[in-house]
Order: structure tokens, then C-alpha cells, then sequence
């Protein structure tokens, strides 16, 4: 087979290099859709090339070494059998990783439903441990926020005005979505952890700008964030979670206390290229692989 199965399998570099600019210099209302759709993509590419290698297994099936055999003749080896059988290692790997991957944030989902009393889009819970988060609602249901008692009694009235902002925010533009796609991908393909990682960030940066215009006051935001993040430090279960660790703080309050960033085009550009290299490459490497198995099926 052609290269064509093989790049989609080390494009997600191009992707990775994008995020990492983009944390810093892009617009996070303009980076997350690109990011996201661009490690879909990729990993849906990745999971298409390693079938396809797998696939290649095929001529060496006993019906088609007995054809072989009648026929005196020998069918067209694309790939050499040790990269068809790594290729079906790393596949039964990333659908395993990306089966855990989901079930695990379904089942974690689940526990924040059902944590405590609801009052309006807002859940109590009666944990000692900080927590503010927005649960994604179950099909065709809004969703809510968390907040444990733990979280309340670190911030005052104007804080949590600004954290409850925060959190409708990442329900509004259901960011749950953005960060569970990416995360999938990286499951699927490790190289495309930097993209899952950034978007992880920026959406809480777009929740961040979001609660700031809500409020109209872009300290209190910040002085709510890190105050939260200050109250988590001592639960090291909750931090890495919300992703609190201090430098993602740090990042988040002196960006409130920065002008917003200005779009990155070139960055958005080489996202979208990404993207349709993906689909052009597969659909070569498709037409390849349909021509081998007209070849077999010629000879059967």
C-alpha cells in the first residue's frame, strides 16, 4: 500500500504543534471548534489506517492460500505480515484505552448527579472536599453545576456569583463535548495529548472571558479562580481533575489581567489542512486497498 496509510498515523504532530501555540495566542472561542475537529478527525484517520494494515491479513486466510495453491499463483502482499499484525496490536490497544476512557468519565458523570440535593441548575453537596464543576445533563436534559459545601465556605458571595458564571458558561457552550472528544482522540492516538491538554485549558479561558463580560468585573474572576484553586491544593484528588495545578492558575489570572489575544489564522489555517489531508489520505489509501481486494477477488 501506498504512504497514504501511513501519515495519517503522524499528522496529529501538526495538530500538537498547533495547540501548543494556541494556548498562548489564540482566541479560545476560535481554537477549541479547530482543535477539536482537527484530533477527530485525526483519530477517526488513525483507527481507518490501522483497520486497513489489519486487513491486508486477508490473502493469508486457508481459503485464500488454497486458491494460492489451485492456481499456481500468488496474490498481491501490500504490506508485509508483521506490520499488518502490529497494526491490529495498536488497534485492539487504542479501542481498549478509548472504551476506558469513556466509561470512565460516564461513571464519573454519574456519581456528580447524584451528589446532593438540586436547587434550580445547582447541586449540593455535603463534601468537606472543594469542588465546582458543570455535570453534563443526560440525553435531552440541561445540565447542572456542583458545588460542595467544601467549595463554599472558601469563597464570599461575589466569588461564587463569579464561579456560578464560570460554570453556566461551560454548560452553555457545552464544553463537556469539546474536552470529551479530544480526550477520546488521545486515547485513540497518544500523539494528540497536547491537543487534548489545550483544549482542556482553553475552555476553561473561554469560561474564564465568559464569566468576566457577565459580571463585568474581570478581577473578581480572577481573585475567584485563584482563591479556588487555592482551596484545592491540599486535596490532591480534586486538583489534577479541574486541572488546578498552580501553573494552568497562574496562566488563567494573568490572562484575565491581559488583553484578550489576538486570532491566530495560520494556526486555525494548518488545523483545517489537517483536517482535510486526513480525508484526502484515507480515501487514497481506501482506493488503494479496494484495488488489492479486486486483485484477490480476481484471482479467487
Amino acid at each position: 500500500m501506498t504512504l497514504a496509510v501511513y501519515l495519517p498515523l503522524i499528522l496529529p504532530l501538526l495538530v500538537a504543534f498547533a495547540a501548543r501555540y494556541a494556548v498562548d495566542h489564540a482566541r479560545p472561542r476560535a481554537a477549541v471548534p479547530g482543535l477539536v475537529a482537527a484530533a477527530a478527525l485525526s483519530a477517526a484517520a488513525t483507527i481507518w489506517s490501522l483497520l486497513l494494515l489489519f486487513l491486508t491479513l486477508f490473502d493469508d486466510l486457508p481459503s485464500m492460500i488454497a486458491v494460492n495453491t489451485r492456481a499456481g499463483m500468488r496474490l498481491p502482499e501490500p504490506v508485509p505480515d508483521w506490520i499488518a499484525v502490529t497494526a491490529l496490536v495498536l488497534l485492539v490497544i487504542a479501542l481498549i484505552r478509548l472504551e476506558r476512557d469513556l466509561s470512565f468519565r460516564h461513571t464519573a458523570a454519574r456519581r456528580l448527579r447524584n451528589a446532593g440535593p438540586a436547587a434550580g441548575d445547582v447541586i449540593v453537596a455535603d463534601w468537606a472536599e472543594p469542588l465546582a464543576v458543570a455535570v453534563p445533563g443526560r440525553p435531552g436534559r440541561p445540565g447542572e453545576i456542583l458545588l460542595t459545601t467544601g467549595m463554599l465556605r472558601v469563597l464570599d458571595a461575589e466569588e461564587r456569583r463569579a464561579v456560578l458564571a464560570h460554570e453556566r458558561a461551560h454548560l452553555a457552550h457545552r464544553h463537556h463535548m469539546a474536552v470529551l472528544l479530544t480526550s477520546a482522540a488521545a486515547a485513540v492516538n497518544p500523539l494528540l495529548r497536547p491537543a487534548r491538554e489545550a483544549v482542556t485549558y482553553l475552555v476553561e479561558r473561554w469560561a474564564d472571558e465568559e464569566a468576566a463580560t457577565g459580571v463585568g468585573d474581570r478581577d473578581l474572576v480572577a481573585r475567584a479562580v485563584a482563591r479556588a484553586a487555592l482551596a484545592t491544593a491540599g486535596h490532591p484528588t480534586t486538583a489534577p481533575a479541574l486541572g488546578m495545578h498552580g501553573g494552568v492558575i497562574v496562566r488563567r489570572v494573568r490572562a484575565l489581567h491581559s488583553p484578550p489575544p489576538a486570532s491566530a489564522r495560520w494556526q486555525l489555517a494548518l488545523l483545517a489542512a489537517v483536517g482535510a489531508a486526513c480525508l484526502l489520505l484515507e480515501a487514497s489509501a481506501t482506493a488503494s486497498f479496494v484495488d488489492i481486494v479486486r486483485a484477490w477477488l480476481a484471482g479467487w
